[in-house]
């Protein structure tokens, strides 16, 4: 018998390997039009990309609603309903046919450990299920995003359609995938994420208007962007969203420190987009640091608060007395004097206190006036109840 031996990899090897995987890596990245729009059709925009560049993609891709007619409120005004030429496709077949080019291309595109969402709703959300294993890809969830708003079924023939799906997959089963779990559960008040969100939809001055008309049908709130991102990406990470449209991925991910690069091939909504990612502003450093490790009112926690833009990340937060003032970051817990936690946890723990009701001790200033957080809570309560 003939004994081979097991040549062995100290740590000069390993090390060896690992700059040339980060020097591989960096030429990967430097290929990339990074935090750039690039028009035209989305499949061969993501051909012209290299192999395993991307972190994390989000696809909002056309529905097939096949909405037939004119749809008319009780009082006979009109609704805005999605009729693009974008979102037709002549068959089931023509569409899984789509569906599955582009999802190759995602696969392709995704580094080992990477992950894709795919939003959609019951028109074509669990043909794209079903692609997405077809392919390879490991599904990791599949979140409820349910409206606070939704718009009602005016023929009355149906229930509300109160919802939209969200399917969070990983590259492959054995995928090493990102999820900041205790970033999660800091935005949520300490309690676990669940999979259910209630976010309102994109509405009021989110709401992106040209001459008084959406300036897209189907434009996503950026919060709803803004939990995905914190979620499954790392600052610096590249995000890829291949149906761009007005650009919330990439006023998002500009806000977050992420680099982003969309796909889209309408002119009108590339020039909204473009305008719209100049003018977002990316928090700074103190304020993108998030929880790293680790009950309030539990019909909003003061993360979606953070979310949805009421408390802008960096914002100074004080006691009553002022004897305690915190920043607040990204994931919607505060800092002080290097202390950090939720506004419970951080409150409780300044003061030397079993517990804090973080709501009532944290107040801030806005016009003059000053303000216990819990005010803007409820001004959010009554804003998704409407």
């Amino acid at each position: 018998m003939v004994l081979v031996k097991e040549k062995v990899r100290g740590p000069r090897a390993l090390s060896v390997r690992s700059a040339a995987r980060a020097s591989a890596d960096a030429s990967t990245r430097a290929a990339l039009p990074l935090n750039r729009i690039l028009r035209g059709d989305c499949i061969e925009g993501m051909r012209s990309l290299p192999d395993a560049s991307i972190d994390m993609i989000f696809a909002d891709p056309p529905y097939n609603l096949q909405l037939g007619g004119d749809l008319n409120r009780p009082d006979g005004s009109h609704v805005d309903a999605v009729t693009d030429a974008w979102d037709k496709f002549d068959s089931f077949a023509t569409y899984d046919a789509f569906t599955r080019q582009w999802l190759t291309e995602a696969r392709r595109l995704l580094k080992p450990d990477g992950s894709i969402w795919v939003i959609g709703s019951y028109h074509n959300i669990f043909r794209v299920g079903a692609l997405l294993q077809d392919l390879g890809f490991w599904i990791l969830n599949d979140i409820v995003w349910r409206k606070a708003n939704p718009m009602p079924n005016f023929r009355g023939t149906r229930f509300t359609n109160a919802h939209e799906t969200l399917i969070w997959a990983a590259r492959s089963e054995k995928a090493k995938y990102t999820f900041n779990y205790r970033t999660m559960k800091t935005l949520n008040d300490e309690l676990q994420m669940r999979s259910d969100w209630v976010l309102p939809v994109c509405g009021g001055p989110e709401r992106i208007r040209k001459n008084g008309v959406k300036a897209h049908p189907t434009q996503k709130p950026e919060a709803l962007l803004y939990r995905v991102m914190l979620a499954t990406t790392n600052r610096g990470d590249v995000v890829l969203d291949p149906f761009f449209g007005t650009g919330t991925t990439g006023a998002v991910a500009k806000r977050l420190g992420r680099d982003w690069i969309g796909l889209e091939r309408e002119a009108d909504y590339i020039a909204v987009a473009e305008e719209r990612i100049a003018l977002s502003l990316p928090l700074d450093e103190s304020a993108l640091t998030t929880m790293a490790s680790g009950r309030s009112a539990p019909k909003v926690a003061f993360g979606q608060l953070v979310e949805c833009g009421s408390i802008a990340p960096g914002t100074k937060l004080f006691d009553r007395q002022r004897r305690f003032t915190a920043t607040v970051r990204a994931d919607g817990s505060l800092l002080a004097g290097g202390e950090g936690g939720s506004i419970h946890g951080l409150g409780a723990k300044l003061q030397g206190a079993p517990s804090c009701n973080g709501w009532t001790f944290w107040h801030l200033e806005r016009g003059g006036e000053i303000q216990p957080i819990d005010a803007l809570r409820q001004i959010y309560l009554l804003s998704v109840e409407d």
